[in-house]
């Protein structure tokens, strides 16, 4: 199965763990293929630095496991979907990288249930999708 976890989700697998994490760790084993982007890494690694700490070595370090986990793909095109810029981008990276789910806890994607064939659930749905 084919899913991007957004940043949020990430960030919680990352620092707080919980089903996040969970999921997270179904990655590294195999059972979900992880599709990400250069943005949401961008996203990523600058917010495990400015919010939670992180200093920019490690936070790179946590970015380049997360290229050699994920398949990480490059949108060519980003159309305006939502108020947030940025949760554009996540759903151009779904589409681009043939996502299955979009996996997050942002409500301003969840609202949207769908995004052309890719599913928008949050961690708690996606665990049960698995769990089926």
């Amino acid at each position: 199965m084919r899913a991007l976890l957004d940043t949020n989700v990430l960030i919680s697998a990352i620092v707080f763990g919980g089903l996040p994490r969970r999921l997270l760790l179904m990655a590294i084993v195999g059972e979900i293929q992880l599709v990400t982007s250069p943005v949401l890494l961008d996203e990523l690694e600058e917010l495990l630095v400015e919010k939670f700490g992180f200093s920019p070595a490690g936070a790179r370090a946590t970015r380049a496991e997360l290229e050699s986990l994920a398949e990480v793909v490059a949108p060519i095109d980003v159309p305006v979907v939502c108020r947030d810029r940025d949760d554009d981008e996540v759903l151009a990276a779904a589409v681009a990288g043939g996502a299955e789910f979009i996996v997050t806890g942002d409500e301003d994607l969840l609202v949207l249930e769908l995004h052309g064939e890719v599913r928008i659930v949050s961690p708690a749905e996606f665990k049960r999708v698995l769990d089926r």
